[in-house]
């Protein structure tokens, strides 16, 4: 093997795949230089690949303890330490401080470590010893330092140190039996944004959510599904994309319930400026659209959210509003202050030239979250990273009170969020922390059936390298960001926990990347269980061999959607044949509605777009829907449960508010331990909330649904289906929901 191959198998470059017709594809020699790359190491030579494969392999043998150890409870520390050759008289003190602040400490001789390996690098010796049979076993979950200390029997002068941190983790996530005395569940899945009221200001906000969260449990659902609901870009409203983020670690601002805000009561000038004529005409533009205007909602928001930052500043230092902004900075830590300064830093660029808006694209100086030219900057606008600090605060505040409102109310599981698979390059979070996230390559996937040509999600990927070094913390903090205010968490593309498509920047092909899967899988279980949050894996697309066992072995749910579950011959699968430990739904939002799907509406649109390739792939998929629509009625004929409004099994007929009913109450039938509805379906919607592969040309992430939340409690059709449902799922024996 090349050294370029040595280095691509060991940052985890997958040598090669096999696409979904079973052809297998190498990585090519360009791809593998453009990767490796991409995370730090320069390979762009056989010179430079080989330096870098020494630094990296010596890097392993030259320090005493890895970055991190991820253990499972009870199994003990299967831990080396790496030290210079010829220190067998040397005296070796460890302390291990546990996340409670308690600490254990020990002494041994070098030479009383068993050697387990060793090594020449660059001419010196070193040698492994194993050290983990030295340490305690009963290490509490949770995470925890280990710092080693080496110093020459007799000898004076610095000891050679090291430390390490210790990760001990459950072997499952918390699970739906666990988290309702039922063991099953049903929930309503809701794009925020699409909510109306008769409060809200041209799209979905928090309070809508509480409003909706009520009605939803009122209906009897245990659960309401969110899209991801990351943090955007205040400065430029038109990007829009809820899986595109600039930080899926914060919150997108323009949720916030503005006559909601506690400060709005004290700040004369707001009300003024609300109560205004060309104020409410704006409002009531922005009211009645039929699909969201961003940039309308963003200027009727941020001004007055501006003016009550003011208002806030101005109150006393021991003012609880004060005091509790104050102790969630604190909570938050440096991460919110970076995310603050990026908000002030991209307003600031992009106001001045929109051509700014990528900040690879800053003067140099800015690039670096560290640069004296940034505090200074920080300084210079303090108020205006406060403000952006603020809007953080003020989302998470009412994000929470919407989640009480929901479990009062009855939610027994309260809120599923979204975490989408990576976050935009030139984002808050790329910014912050540039060798986490990737620059030089984007996630996507490789060519299927629906995209010959692969996809390119434009997304930065994490690099498992810098995980690695910084001891996952970031991919914790990700994780504790996301369960806050939750009861469930759905993993957008959860493969990514194991590996993940890689495409170069340069126009290479793209490969797939490994990821310390093992390790992730048993921090999301540990995060779980502390943040009392069920986990759900979006397993759709080509799964690995072994993937799905492995989710189930740690208590994550899989994903499942009707369309998609398919026995021989594409007939539809049984309801009894659904996997128990899985989420069971109809349709997703990046799929027709099941009103959509009946009717066609979804090949109406690739139709009129030209987003088929060519005229034979156009009409195969018109001729397939219309099979599976008689697959379909076949399917609930079988469970009984085919209305008698539809006196046959043929496709051809029209769609009716009880064929949807039907349909939920067939995956009710499934012995699964969530089962959603998309509140899409429930309203008898035709179109779906995105379209994929489009950017512009289809409204996605704009629009609104039909009825008011007001208004959805007592919607027959929204009734009618919810029941259909609810009483297949309470239906079945010996079991119950909640």
């Amino acid at each position: 093997m090349s050294a370029l191959d040595r280095l691509a198998d060991l940052v985890g470059l997958e040598r090669f795949y096999h696409d979904i017709w079973g052809n297998r594809r190498e990585t090519s020699v360009a791809t593998k230089r453009a990767l490796v790359g991409a995370m730090g190491l320069a390979a762009a030579s056989d010179g430079e690949a080989e330096a870098s494969l020494r630094a990296l392999e010596g890097r392993a043998w030259r320090r005493p303890l890895p970055p991190v150890l991820v253990l499972g409870e009870g199994q003990g520390t299967d831990l080396s330490i790496t030290l210079p050759a010829s220190l067998d008289n040397a005296i070796l003190s460890w302390t291990l401080t546990l996340e409670d602040g308690t600490i254990r400490d020990g002494t041994l001789t070098v030479a009383g470590a068993p050697l387990s390996d060793g090594a020449f690098i660059d001419g010196q010796g070193f040698e492994r010893r194993e050290l983990g049979k030295f340490l305690p076993m009963d290490l509490p979950l949770g995470y925890h330092r280990l710092a080693v200390a080496v110093r020459p029997h007799g000898a004076d002068g610095a000891a050679l140190e090291g430390a390490t941190t210790l990760i001990v983790t459950p072997d499952r996530c918390l699970t739906v039996q666990e988290a309702v005395p039922a063991g099953r569940s049903w929930g309503i899945g809701l794009q925020l944004y699409a909510l109306k009221s008769g409060q809200d200001w041209g799209l979905g906000d928090f309070g809508d959510l509480g409003r909706f969260a009520e009605t939803a449990a009122a209906l009897g659902a245990g659960l309401v599904g969110l899209n991801p609901l990351h943090a955007l870009f205040p400065a430029d409203p038109n990007h829009i994309g809820p899986y595109s983020p600039s930080s899926r670690s914060f919150l997108n601002v323009l949720y916030i319930d503005v006559p909601a805000v506690p400060e709005l009561a004290g700040t004369p000038d707001a009300q003024a400026r609300i109560a205004s004529a060309p104020f409410q005409e704006a409002l009531a533009r922005a009211r009645a659209a039929e699909l969201v205007d961003y940039p309308a909602v963003s200027a009727l928001k941020l001004p007055v959210l501006e003016a009550l930052y003011g208002t806030f500043r101005s109150l006393d230092p021991d003012h609880p509003r004060r005091q509790a902004f104050a102790a969630f900075q604190d909570a938050m830590g440096d991460g919110l202050h970076r995310h603050a300064l990026f908000e002030a830093l991209h307003e600031h660029f992009y106001r001045q030239d929109p051509s700014l808006w990528m900040w690879r694209r800053w003067p140099a100086a800015f690039q670096a979250p560290d640069s004296p030219e940034v505090q200074a900057f920080a300084v210079a606008h303090a108020d205006r990273v406060g403000f952006f600090a603020y809007l953080q605060w003020e989302a998470d505040r009412q994000l929470g009170e919407a989640a009480a409102r929901g479990r009062a109310a009855g939610l027994t599981l309260g809120f599923y969020r979204d975490l989408a698979v990576a976050a935009h390059p030139g984002g808050g979070a790329a910014w912050a922390d540039s060798s986490i996230l990737v620059q030089g390559a984007n996630v996507g996937a490789p060519p299927d059936q629906f995209n010959l040509n692969g996809q390119n999600w434009g997304l930065a990927p994490l690099s498992p390298l810098g995980l690695r070094e910084a001891a996952y913390a970031p991919f914790v903090a990700l994780l504790r960001a996301n369960m806050r205010h939750a009861g469930a968490l759905r993993i957008d593309h959860v493969m990514a926990l194991q590996h993940l498509f890689w495409i170069p920047e340069d126009g290479s092909d793209g490969a797939y990347v490994e990821y310390p899967f093992h390790d992730l899988l048993r921090i999301v279980a540990l995060e779980s269980r502390r943040n009392r949050c069920v986990v759900i894996g979006e397993d759709l697309g080509t799964v690995p061999d072994g993937f799905r066992p492995a989710l189930e072995r740690a208590g994550i749910l899989s994903y499942r959607v009707l369309y998609f579950e398919r026995g021989v011959e594409g007939s539809f699968t049984p309801p009894g044949a659904y996997p128990v430990d899985a989420m069971a739904t109809v349709s997703t939002h990046d799929l027709a509605t099941f009103k959509g799907f009946w009717t066609g509406r979804d090949l109406e649109w690739r139709r009129n777009l030209d987003l088929y390739p060519d005229v034979a792939s156009r009409d195969k998929d018109g001729w397939d829907r219309g099979v599976d629509r008689w697959r379909l009625l076949q399917a609930l004929s079988r469970e009984g449960l085919r209305p008698a409004s539809y006196p046959s099994d043929e496709g051809d007929q029209s769609h009716r508010p009880e064929l949807t009913a039907a349909v939920h109450a067939y995956m009710g039938r499934t012995p699964s331990r969530i089962v959603m509805v998309q509140i899409e379906d429930a309203l008898g919607e035709t179109e779906q909330p995105n379209l994929p592969g489009t950017v512009d040309q289809h409204p996605n992430w704009r629009r609104r649904l039909s009825r008011p939340v007001e208004e959805i409690l007592e919607d027959n059709e929204v009734r009618q289906i919810v029941a259909s449902l609810r009483d297949a799922l309470t239906g079945l024996p010996g079991t119950s929901v909640a």
